[in-house]
């Protein structure tokens, strides 16, 4: 019998928290909810969760905080709702490592959509995962180990990276020389078009030219190309 995923709902609204809890639960879902940091970690530790819908704006420890602690306990997709004028917020729970974000005032359909996609690709990712080509994938000095998802630094450091970094490093080397839109690598990454004042990608390839050391001012891994998108401007050898 296939598995009701399990969501954690972490919100200060109670009629947000009631509103999204019957709705996901009419739609197959089985939800927590928690009103505060506190709350979200003590139903952490007490379940097991598919995936959090966290809002940004939290009474006391706030949500990035939340976020923060939830990356150190598990890879767990996090969808936050932000504010619908804000992009700064969205722009720093990208840099934290969510999977997605919703604005609010939102309609719980499109969440619902949100969170089906995240599932699915997070579903996929696990698939590819366990038939993980074993070849290790070499760039610019960098190894990558598809099995154990480590990057190594020329030195064989590892250098950790979060889901959403390395599922772009994995689509950039798939594709290497060749221009991706940032729409292109939505898409590929979340599974959605590019608003006009999305910046999510731009954020993304900038916290990974930082942990690939490659200089945004001057990049030679990853360029920009004005107008068009990002490339990986290397060679890359699977050995």
């Amino acid at each position: 019998m296939e598995t009701i995923p399990h969501l954690l709902i972490v919100d200060d609204d109670r009629e947000i928290r009631e509103l999204l809890s019957r709705f996901l639960e009419r739609n197959h879902f089985r939800v927590t909810a928690a009103r505060d940091g506190r709350e979200a970690r003590r139903a952490w530790t007490a379940g097991h969760y598919q995936l959090v819908v966290l809002d940004l704006m939290l009474p006391g420890e706030s949500g990035l905080d939340v976020a923060r602690w939830l990356r150190s306990q598990d890879n767990v997709p996090i969808i936050m709702l932000t504010a619908m004028s804000d992009e700064t917020d969205r722009i720093i729970g990208l840099e934290f490592g969510a999977d997605d974000y919703v604005a609010k005032p939102f309609n719980p359909r499109e969440l619902l959509a949100r969170i089906r996609a995240v599932l699915r690709r997070t579903a996929e990712t696990a698939e590819k995962k366990q038939a993980a080509d074993t070849r290790l994938v070499r760039f610019s000095g960098w190894t990558l180990e598809p099995s154990r998802r480590r990057l190594l630094n020329p030195d064989g450091t590892e250098v950790p990276l979060t889901g959403g970094e390395y599922d772009l490093l994995v689509a950039l080397l798939d594709r290497a020389n060749r221009v991706l839109t940032r729409d292109m690598l939505l898409e590929l990454l979340r599974g959605r078009q590019a608003g006009p004042f999305d910046r999510a990608i731009d954020v993304a390839v900038s916290r990974l030219r930082r942990k690939l050391e490659d200089d945004g001012r001057n990049a030679q891994v990853i360029k920009t190309v004005r107008g068009g998108g990002y490339v990986l401007a290397t060679e890359v050898e699977r050995v």
